[in-house]
């Protein structure tokens, strides 16, 4: 493997050498809400426009299913405690943050539209009316849309338009990716970091967030898919030429495979756990037949111990991650993207360093594989910087400007006040 991809140093492409146009001032936080931990990082963008964090908080994820909030007050105090570490960390104090989007069974679609000109100069009301018109066409009843990203502009006959402004033309298309979630999810989002005297201050699509913090310039650009395998689930995003491409969640992640072991050797879910991160793989070995584990068996005494071989543990996780890939593949297949798609894939998240994931992953895709760690931010620690880590770090790069589109306008009317204060009086109307 590449060390060098795997391992970006600051100054390598994809980690900002200067202050982007839309990174953040001052001290901002970063909340990443999974169903396994609740992580915040607090952080200010340095001169060179790289995001040095200030504070770190990790808590064991409570109240989260399958990336939705299934019980308020559980999430609330994960979410409570992640913060004030961090906030006791940095000596300050936070009234929002950047979170990631998990919840709310998130539905990506590409639209073309084409917008009447009539030979006068293109505006920004022009790009604004085009984004009015995707959430329009996307509209459901109980869906939101979240991400509305303009892939590119054909002005008349030529296509290939970044930022059509001030060109004129008759007709102006645009090709848009529409991010939308579940209204009722969106809510309980919302209102569980009210609980915490937050605000949502922007939403970042989670498996976008952690191809932020992993993929090198030229994947985005060339085409690749990011596969982020988390506790609850196990998301996907798919770059082409610097764009967000499509996004697709799957509930299915390292949490099943830890109920897979602990339904299956009838041990506690606590073992379970150690079993998988200690032993787990899906490659077998050839003394696995040989290799014997101690297990605690499930309501006996403490002296109840089993014996079981090491093969016994590859062959429980293996048909699950194997399972996972075939229905990211199915995804991937449905979306139709073809040589968008690229034929590339990094794999990140906590679940993608089990032993053989990789190489199982290329055969059921039939794909590059890596294995993707996030880029290296300043004043994170060690512990905190590995794949498990990729959305929060994703999160912090959003806030110093990266991966933000070249036409960075909200889909509603004009802002007031700051970053996605839409999504914030929406909340607040319906909580």
């Amino acid at each position: 493997m590449n060390q060098m991809a795997r391992l970006p140093a600051p100054v390598e492409p994809g980690q900002p050498q200067r202050k982007r146009r839309h990174a953040r001032s001052g001290t901002f936080g970063v909340i990443d809400i999974g169903s396994t931990k609740a992580v915040c990082l607090i952080a200010r963008i340095e001169s060179d426009g790289s995001p040095r964090v200030l504070g770190f908080g990790w808590q064991r994820g409570r109240g989260v299913k399958g990336g939705s909030i299934v019980d308020l007050e559980e999430a609330e105090r994960a979410i409570r405690a992640a913060v004030g570490q961090a906030e006791e960390m940095a000596d300050t104090r936070i009234p929002g943050a950047i979170v990631n989007l998990s919840c709310g069974q998130p539905d990506s679609r590409q639209l073309n539209i084409q917008w009447g000109i009539g030979g006068r100069a293109v505006t920004e009301n022009d790009l604004r009316a085009i984004l009015n018109e995707g959430r329009r066409r996307t509209v459901e009843e109980g869906r939101e849309t979240v991400h509305a990203i303009p892939l590119g502009f054909t002005v008349d006959a030529t296509p290939g338009v970044d930022d059509p402004r001030s060109m004129i033309c008759d007709t102006l298309g645009a090709r848009l990716h529409m991010v939308s979630a579940s209204q009722a999810s969106l809510r309980n989002l919302g209102a569980c970091l009210m609980r915490c005297d937050l605000e949502v201050e922007e939403l970042v699509s989670a498996p976008f967030a952690a191809g932020l913090a992993t993929l090198v310039e030229d994947e985005k650009q060339l085409g690749a898919t990011v596969i982020d395998m988390g506790g609850g689930t196990t998301s996907l995003a798919v770059f082409s030429e610097g764009h967000l491409v499509h996004t697709a969640q799957i509930a299915v992640g390292g949490g099943q495979v830890t109920n897979d072991l602990a339904t299956v050797l009838s041990t506690p879910v606590a073992h379970a756990e150690r079993i998988k991160t200690l032993h787990g793989s899906v490659h077998g070995g050839a003394d696995d037949d040989r290799e014997f584990l101690p297990v605690p068996l499930l309501g006996e005494d403490e002296h109840a111990i089993a014996r079981i071989p090491r093969a016994m543990v590859v062959g429980i996780i293996k048909p699950r991650i194997e399972e996972t890939f075939e229905m990211v593949r199915d995804r991937l297949d449905a979306a139709g993207l073809g040589k968008e798609g690229g034929t590339r894939v990094v794999l990140t998240g906590g679940a993608s360093q089990l032993v053989g994931v990789r190489e199982l992953a290329a055969r059921v895709l039939d794909r590059q594989v890596r294995v993707g760690r996030p880029l290296a931010v300043r004043g994170l620690a060690e512990a905190a910087s590995g794949p498990a880590f990729a959305s929060a770090i994703g999160l912090l790069l959003w806030g110093a400007g990266e991966g933000r589109p070249v036409l960075d306008i909200a889909p509603g009317p004009a802002r007031a006040g700051g970053a996605f204060r839409r999504f914030v009086n929406w909340v607040k109307d319906r909580v």
